[in-house]
């Protein structure tokens, strides 16, 4: 659904609007309790089955964009009750980083198979023969499943000549690759956090708009309000994600515009970090010392691969990500500076916050969330015309934000500086094929390969904080990359 512009996305978008309106204008925050009856107003239900519920849910929204977590739903309490902890210039996370919000969860039905309405009753009931449990039986002359003896293994689907049998599942579930999306005691979806490693597939692919992440938009307006020096760092994605009209030069002068000092496309750092795994493959792979190696510049790939393959940890690129090394980088130009990562990915919170990062990165916000701070200061790109010129890195690293993207640029940095060296790419998108790919090369079957993983299928611009659909997304990106002074950075290029 991203790129769509649904009511789920305009609800996000004003939220993210008037917390930084609340930043911006520093305002009192217990006036947070009014913002509901303005983002829903009326007597009349829009989307759900009462007013004061979509309100409701519109209150633990604004709790959530706060950076707190939800309220419990058997107690009466308000929106602003700990805010206090959450009014700071400082990054504030309180785990989870994902949160299911119980009063907006449909309670869709879990995964089974199911016999539609195309079943014709037919005489070799092939559905009937290839199940393994016999929990399909004839009904007034239609197939019927009996879901207690269902083991959900498809087999009747598969074999349907008339596709009169289909699969039913959760859209969070679905889009989940790691099976962290569970039940709770009232048959809503809930978030297994042992499981979860924050990709934010199971939130853009909710239609109701039911998962949501903890934003510290407020925190960094705070920040500024107070004097801080504030360097924004651009992920590669963000081409083309606040419109046709805002190009990069126009995008760089609205962030000054609206309170940055400065700003670095995190492609410097994904430029260093290409020529560092680059060194990395044919000094270890290549001769032999390790079987194979992963990218990391990916959170959710990485934390997939230390969480369930714990054993494929020294195989994982030591190699800043290309978020840490820009921070690096900017850091030594402003030493009192704080940085914030602008970018397309929920999991890049998760990875600041890390006790060895948090140093570097003081702050992380989505393109959703920039949008709508840049809606708070009613900069719109049809008729921005300011420019500033942002042309900090070369294409290798620009080319990071789509799958393929970072093997693509290991491998040109292979090919330049180290000729004649066989490089073996592999690449995976979704987490799905993330495991099966770690499955493989646990078992051996990846010896001597560069792989790549991405946790959002088709790379960085696919990420739960984009606002443009992933082809169109990959297509800017693409040009940009072209637009760069060479492709190959030179070795100096590194922090």
């Amino acid at each position: 659904m991203r790129g769509i512009e649904t009511p789920v996305r305009n609800v996000r978008r004003r939220i993210f609007k008037e917390i930084a309106k609340f930043g911006y204008e520093q305002k009192n925050l217990q006036d947070l309790e009014d913002l509901p009856y303005e983002i829903v107003p009326g007597e009349v239900a829009k989307y759900r089955d009462s007013i004061y519920r979509e309100r409701a849910i519109v209150g633990e929204r604004l709790r959530l964009a706060m950076g707190m977590s939800l309220n419990p739903a058997d107690k009466p309490t308000r929106i602003t009750k700990g805010i206090d902890e959450s009014n700071i210039s400082e990054k504030y996370y309180e785990p989870p980083l994902l949160q299911v919000i119980p009063s907006a969860c449909n309670e869709c039905k879990e995964k089974a198979f199911i016999v539609g309405e195309q079943c014709q009753g037919c005489m070799a009931h092939p559905c009937m023969e290839v199940c393994p449990k016999k929990a399909i039986s004839f009904k007034d002359g239609y197939s019927y499943i009996d879901q207690e003896k269902c083991i959900k293994c498809g087999q009747c689907k598969k074999v349907c000549p008339y596709g009169a049998i289909y699969e039913r599942r959760r859209p969070c579930a679905n889009a989940c690759g790691v099976g962290a999306i569970e039940t709770d005691y009232a048959g809503r979806a809930k978030i297994n956090p042992d499981k979860c490693v924050s990709c934010g597939m199971c939130m853009v692919n909710c239609p109701f708009g039911a998962i949501a992440d903890k934003s510290q938009i407020y925190q960094l307006i705070k920040a500024m309000n107070e004097g801080s020096e504030v360097i924004a760092i651009l992920a590669p994605a963000f081409v083309g994600q606040f419109g046709p009209k805002a190009t990069p030069n126009k995008i760089k002068a609205a962030l000054l515009d609206i309170g940055f000092a400065d700003v670095w496309e995190v492609a410097v750092g994904a430029d260093a970090g290409a020529l560092e795994e680059a060194k990395h493959y044919v000094h270890s792979v290549v001769t032999g010392k390790l079987p194979f190696l992963l990218t990391s510049c990916c959170p959710s790939w990485s934390m997939l691969g230390k969480k369930y393959f714990p054993e494929v940890i020294d195989e994982i690129s030591n190699a800043l990500t290309p978020m840490v090394a820009t921070a690096r980088a900017a850091r030594i130009t402003s030493p009192n500076a704080k940085i914030v990562f602008v970018g397309p990915c929920v999991a890049k919170k998760l990875e600041a916050s890390r006790r060895t990062v948090r140093s570097e990165v003081d702050f992380v916000i989505t393109f959703e969330e920039l949008a709508g701070m840049f809606d708070a200061k009613e900069i719109d790109f049809n008729t921005y015309d300011k420019e500033e010129e942002l042309n900090d890195a070369f294409g290798a690293g620009r080319g990071y934000a789509v799958a393929s993207g970072v093997a693509g640029a290991i491998k040109a940095c292979i090919d330049e500086y180290y000729p004649g060296t066989e490089v073996k790419i592999d690449h995976v998108e979704g987490l799905a094929e993330c495991k099966k790919m770690l499955l493989q090369a646990k078992a051996g079957k990846k010896k001597g390969y560069l792989i790549e993983g991405m946790g959002c299928p088709g790379g960085c611009v696919a990420g739960a904080g984009t606002n443009i659909p992933v082809v169109k997304a990959g297509i800017q990106v693409k040009k940009f990359v072209k637009e760069a002074e060479s492709f190959v950075p030179p070795e100096t290029a590194q922090y």
